[in-house]
């Protein structure tokens, strides 16, 4: 006897799905370290993500000007003032994606509008544990946004404009994220007074981005897909330069967040291919007109990579919680720099060049932390290969397509090991104490290695021979947060190892082997493994918030950098690194006037800098102010009126041979709306 089938179940009732990007929450370990996590209002005030960045002390583009003028040759950014450099010495990700350029090691920061971020950790100290190469001075983390929207429209001084918002949407049980960045601006002329002439051209700008990520549950996981995609060209400051970068990446992330007991885990892919065009002239002695000297007209690049980790969150551990964390990843990269150079007569180029190669780096690390209601312990060991292959420099006569020079750079590799170890101790009342160790390695760029490149009238030479630095460093800390009040201080210790400088060679005028002729008041430099930097530095930082409406914070770094060149370069033993500033500082006032009216105050000292690596070119100190009323019309709706670089100083940021030196933006004037949901 068969019983009738059942009725059919009634539609199931679903309830809304909120999915959040796939990523790993912050390790446990990562507190034991020095981490500065940026306010949402530092973020929210920034046009440009290296501008927010820069109220962290030492914190700095290898120039101290921002992306609103800087080169994308110089937009690297490092930590602690130890050594800036053009490529960077810090790993910047993006939701575990790095953001560093494949040839160049540069970001070019309008990848990531402040609007589209929902947060950034600053990481100080060599990055062993799951960072990797790259960070050999820290690591700076960004997270994209996952909910809500906003939009910031604004007008400024010498025909400035920017649009600039982020939104996400649910769609049944996928979560759409969209960003975008348009930007232009008439620039302004770097060289002042009676010094500029008629060569001297603003720093113009046009740049874009926009971005798309999908994210979606798969069972217990999460999966992101997201594709980006950006642009920006700008003025060099001279007559007949101009430089150009753009770019996309695709990546796909499928995470599970680790419970109590149980795994959690990431495997990620990503792909970025870039390009860029730079334009470079000599210059006359009298400013009053250039000559083209080079014209890298593209470098095509391609970077991708993989990662993994497996997370897990033990119970109970002798008393306390472990977590621990092992993975793996690698990165490889390749592209080649196409020129045309060589201008003896003025009439034109008559020489070209190719040259490029790939690099690849792979490792494997375990990460983990135990933790009680009073002590933190960290550490984690990590183990790298490293290879530079295919290298190459050819060179030919432009009329005749004869060769000139034909090169073939040895393949070289070798394994670094890096680690760190450090413990954090509560100490009550809002106390805590903490000492860490670690080490680290940044492989040297495809740009350092193969493109040479020149500025007005110095040139710098490649050097595919470089070998990755290392950094291995010490540091301990006293921090104190209670009833709204906040402070720490840091001593720490870091030395580089095969640090990788511009070391000067030659003055002009002359006719130097391979690079050719320089003109009287430039310089030829090669990059050079030359030999080791070491810092002392400490930092301090406080917050208070002074009554319901108005709060202040500040902060001071203190590095004593070094360079002691050994046989490689005697020249610059107990020299400074170049564009390493020994003191900066920076303070901040938050006054809310009125419910709707506020008003914030921001500056920033830095004490004088070498642009060169003999310190004999001198960037006098600076302080700059900015200032931002805010008046809120309703509810997500605010109107805003900006003043940078209130009084008009005059910073610093080039000197030439001849003394000639380049300044960064005047006082600007911005006005817009800002629009959130």
């Amino acid at each position: 006897m068969f019983q009738d089938a059942p009725p059919p179940a009634p539609p199931a009732q679903v309830s809304d799905v909120v999915v959040t990007a796939a990523r790993l929450p912050p390790a446990a370990a990562d507190a034991a370290f020095s981490v500065t996590r940026l306010d949402p209002q530092v973020l929210g005030r920034s046009t440009r993500l290296d501008e927010a960045l820069r109220s962290v002390p030492a914190v700095s583009l290898f120039r101290r000007t921002t992306s609103l003028a800087a080169n994308p040759t110089t937009q690297g950014i490092s930590l602690r003032a130890i050594a800036p450099s053009g490529a960077g010495r810090t790993l910047v990700t993006l939701d575990g994606v790095p953001l560093n350029d494949p040839f160049g090691g540069w970001v070019i920061w309008s990848q990531a509008a402040p609007e589209a971020l929902e947060g950034v950790d600053v990481i100080r100290g060599a990055g062993a544990g799951p960072y990797g190469a790259g960070a050999l001075t820290g690591t700076i983390q960004l997270r994209e946004r996952d909910s809500g929207g906003v939009l910031d429209l604004s007008v400024a001084e010498r025909g400035g404009a920017r649009a600039a918002g982020s939104g996400s949407t649910q769609l049944g049980a996928v979560r759409l994220t969209a960003s975008g960045l348009y930007e232009v601006s008439d620039g302004y002329v770097p060289v002042r007074g009676a010094a500029a002439g008629a060569a001297d051209t603003p720093l113009d700008l046009d740049s874009r981005s926009a971005s798309l990520r999908a994210d979606a549950p798969v069972g217990s996981a999460a999966l992101s897909l997201r594709a980006s995609t950006w642009e920006e060209d700008r003025g060099s400051g001279l007559a007949n330069t101009r430089a150009n970068a753009s770019g996309h990446a695709l990546s796909a992330t499928l995470a599970r967040a680790p419970q109590a007991g149980d795994y959690g885990w990431r495997l990620q892919g990503w792909r970025i291919e870039s390009d860029f065009a730079n334009s470079s002239a000599s210059v006359a002695a009298d400013r009053a007109t250039t000559t083209p000297a080079n014209d890298q007209y593209k470098t095509p690049a391609a970077g991708w990579g993989v990662n993994a980790a497996l997370r897990r969150r033990a119970a109970s551990v002798a008393g306390g919680r472990l977590e621990w964390e092992v993975g793996a990843d690698a990165r490889f990269n390749e592209g080649q720099t196409n020129e045309r150079f060589s201008n003896p007569t003025g009439a034109g180029f008559t020489k070209g060049r190719k040259a490029g190669g790939e690099t690849a780096v792979a490792g494997g690390y375990v990460d983990a932390s135990w933790s009680d209601e009073a002590w933190l312990v960290a550490g984690g060991l990590r183990w790298d290969h490293w290879e530079n292959t295919a290298g190459f420099r050819y060179e030919y006569d432009l009329a005749t397509g004869a060769a000139l020079l034909d090169e073939t750079d040895a393949d070289r590799d070798g394994e670094v090991v890096s680690g760190r170890l450090a413990v954090r101790r509560d100490l009550g009342q809002g106390y805590a104490a903490r000492a860490a160790a670690y080490s680290g390695f940044r492989p040297a760029t495809l740009n350092e290695l193969h493109r040479p490149f020149r500025v007005g009238n110095d040139i710098t030479e490649a050097n595919a021979a470089l070998e990755p630095e290392t950094l291995r460093g010490v540091e301990a800390g006293l921090a104190f947060d209670q009833d709204g009040r906040a402070w720490g201080a840091t001593v720490f210790w870091n030395e580089i190892e095969d640090a990788i400088v511009n070391v000067t060679i030659g003055e002009g005028p002359g006719t130097f082997p391979r690079a050719g002729f320089v003109p009287a008041g430039g310089v030829l430099r090669q990059r050079q493994n030359a030999g080791t930097i070491k810092a002392w530095g400490v930092e301090l930082n406080g917050s208070t918030r002074l009554s319901e409406t108005i709060s202040l914070d500040a902060a001071l770094a203190w590095t004593d950098a070094e360079v002691d060149g050994g046989t490689a370069a005697p020249q610059l033993t107990g020299l400074r690194p170049a564009q390493a500033p020994e003191w900066s500082a920076t303070a901040g006032l938050d006054w809310r006037i009125s419910p709707r009216l506020t008003l914030a105050v921001a500056a920033r000292y830095e004490s004088e800098r070498f642009d060169d690596d003999l310190n004999s070119r001198v960037l006098d100190a600076a302080v700059t102010a900015d200032v931002r009323a805010e008046w809120a019309m309703r509810a997500g709706a605010t109107l805003w009126l900006a003043a940078d670089n209130l009084f008009d100083a005059d910073v610093e940021v080039s000197e030439t041979g001849t003394g000639v030196a380049g300044y960064g933006p005047p006082r600007t004037l911005r006005a817009g709306v800002r629009l959130a949901y």
